[in-house]
């Protein structure tokens, strides 16, 4: 089933790669901007994941969802609070943010297995 979501990852990186060469300046400028945002600051890299992917479960993006569950257990986040998160998106978002738990979902069996290797 982590199938989906590894192929989701390979379009994404893909697309990032294409991207990069052929408007290098646009995304180095965007990276910059995201680097600098989600950097330890006010907020804890492990916070501002968490905060990243429960607006990622809202705003439906399957791509936003596996990258943000992958960068918050590289942050130390824990399953249980990934689990959090889903609640309180699904509070937030109601019903369509129900259904992509299913991508949160994938992304943890990816991601863990990976982790956990």
């Amino acid at each position: 089933m982590s199938s989906d979501m590894g192929q989701t990852m390979h379009d994404y990186k893909s697309g990032m790669e294409m991207m990069s060469r052929e408007a290098g300046d646009t995304m180095q400028a965007f990276m910059g901007f995201m680097n600098s945002v989600l950097c330890d600051c006010v907020l804890d890299t492990k916070t501002k994941e968490l905060i990243a992917l429960g607006m990622a479960i809202t705003a439906r993006c399957t791509y936003c969802i596996g990258i943000h569950v992958n960068k918050a257990l590289h942050a130390g986040v824990t399953h249980a609070e990934i689990i959090e998160v889903c609640k309180v998106a699904m509070l937030m978002g109601g019903g369509p943010a129900m259904t992509y738990i299913a991508e949160v979902r994938k992304a943890l069996d990816l991601f863990e297995k990976q982790q956990s290797a």
